[in-house]
């Protein structure tokens, strides 16, 4: 995607969410001797998480870039959101002992115009 297509505000948003995502991953990978500190870390990354939902609700309040060839698909991204923070909820309280069976996140968050008008029209 060019980044003449994109608008300013569809940039500045975009571009907000590049420092939290990276703050959610090294808080997600960082290597924890007790479990105290790697909680205070996952709850961090839940507060993350809750941060860049807001940002993606400002974003899809936003009128689309009606030049634009490509959208993001903010609702791939807020269903791939949400299976994060649940594992993130499970593994903080575990509601028994079996490792759960991993789900893969949707990603290909970019989506043609023409998708994005199907689901406009009635």
């Amino acid at each position: 995607m060019s980044k003449r297509l994109l608008s300013h505000a569809y940039r500045h948003h975009t571009i907000s969410l590049i420092p939290a995502l990276l703050g959610l991953c090294l808080a997600a990978h960082a290597g924890a001797d007790d479990a105290t500190p790697e909680h205070a870390r996952l709850a961090a990354a839940l507060r993350q998480l809750d941060s860049i939902e807001r940002l993606v609700a400002q974003q899809v309040a936003q009128p689309p870039d009606a030049r634009a060839r490509y959208h993001f698909d903010y609702g791939r991204l807020a269903v791939d959101l949400e299976r994060v923070r649940g594992g993130i909820r499970d593994y903080l309280t575990p509601s028994r002992a079996q490792p759960r069976d991993p789900a893969e996140l949707l990603g290909e968050y970019r989506q043609p115009a023409a998708a994005l008008d199907a689901q406009e029209a009635p």
